[in-house]
């Protein structure tokens, strides 16, 4: 009866990691569902807070944003680049990065601020107030950051794999984020970045 079992339940694994190989956007969204919500616990832990004061709804926030929107749309951002760009060399990883870094990355920047300000319960014109504030400090952040790992992982990493490694490297990023997010707003008007 065990064997029977077991026998079934590593059918139905394969049959899993078959359909994730088959839909990669998936696995995407099963990783950035793991990991949005842990860079927003670790921040919240490197703020000092002890664990029954850590903020779950926020955390439940990023999972939601970090699965469901940042995913699906990072994995045709992807797609599109490899298409426009289908040499896997250094000159069209060069072009991919440069071309998020003006295109991508600033349209996902206020996407965050916005969307999760809304998931907030905030008004749209607090929500776009704190894209007023916090993208442009944010963006000059990220153009330090993401050429870098993104020639490499179009120049380097297997294309089924570029959502995965990215993701595995928006962890730091995602911490950051959640960092720039609770500032206040007249912290980053006055340019205090760090208490």
């Amino acid at each position: 009866v065990c064997v029977c079992v077991c026998a079934k339940q590593t059918k139905q694994m394969s049959a899993f990691a078959q359909w994730i190989k088959r839909y990669p956007v998936v696995r995407g969204m099963i990783t950035y569902s793991f990991l949005w919500p842990t860079g927003c616990f670790i921040q919240q832990k490197l703020s000092g807070k002890k664990l029954d004061e850590i903020d779950w709804k926020k955390c439940w926030r990023f999972f939601f944003y970090g699965g469901f929107i940042v995913a699906p749309s990072l994995y045709c951002w992807i797609r599109v680049a490899s298409i426009m760009w289908p040499n896997q060399n250094l000159k069209s990883a060069v072009a991919k990065a440069l071309t998020e870094q003006i295109s991508y990355t600033p349209m996902a920047m206020t996407a965050f601020y916005f969307s999760m300000s809304l998931l907030e319960s905030k008004t749209v014109e607090e929500s776009l107030n704190e894209v007023r504030v916090k993208l442009f400090p944010t963006y000059k952040v990220a153009l330090c950051i993401w050429p870098f790992i993104q020639t490499f992982n179009f120049s380097v990493v297997p294309e089924k794999n570029r959502v995965p490694f990215v993701s595995m490297c928006s962890l730091l990023w995602t911490i950051f984020l959640a960092y720039m997010k609770q500032k206040e707003q007249k912290e980053l008007e006055a340019g205090i970045f760090v208490k």
